[in-house]
């Protein structure tokens, strides 16, 4: 553990995201490693295909503005500051890998809903960033099936 001496924890900002903050909090803690956060927006046509006909900038824009709210909360919440805050436009997984490379992160800590059978052919954001990293990866079991005692 004591090699890790940046991590990045990559969060949606969903209530579980704090659980998988917590044990990032406490890694980074216990190697005195500088914690970084990032989410990504999915840009609305990833998530809702490349054919629709209207405008969308500004319901982005909107969305874009909230995200950057509940990040810095978020984030303050974590004593994160705003230095090592990443609110990035596009993939996560590609955007994480992105991060992780630029700021010469050494681990990678997400949370994982553990999927299994089909669930898991077809992919999550955990698997994707597994998958491409060029540093170490930490999945956080989060979900209705994990105990919060665990916190």
């Amino acid at each position: 553990m004591s090699d890790y001496r940046r991590i990045l924890l990559a969060v949606d900002l969903t209530d579980e995201s704090r659980r998988v903050a917590h044990r990032a909090t406490a890694l980074a803690t216990a190697a005195n490693a500088e914690l970084h956060v990032a989410h990504a927006i999915e840009p609305l046509t990833f998530a809702y295909g490349g054919d629709i006909a209207m405008d969308l900038s500004s319901v982005q824009d909107q969305i874009h503005a909230q995200a950057r709210s509940h990040l810095a909360d978020f984030a303050a919440s974590f004593d994160i500051p705003e230095q090592r805050r990443h609110l990035v436009f596009g993939r996560a997984e590609s955007e994480i890998h992105r991060i992780a490379e630029s700021e010469e992160m050494d681990l990678i800590v997400v949370g994982s809903h553990g999927r299994h059978g089909i669930a898991l052919l077809l992919g999550s954001t955990a698997n994707g960033v597994l998958h491409g990293a060029s540093c170490d990866v930490l999945a956080v079991r989060v979900g209705r099936d994990v105990a919060d005692a665990d916190d």
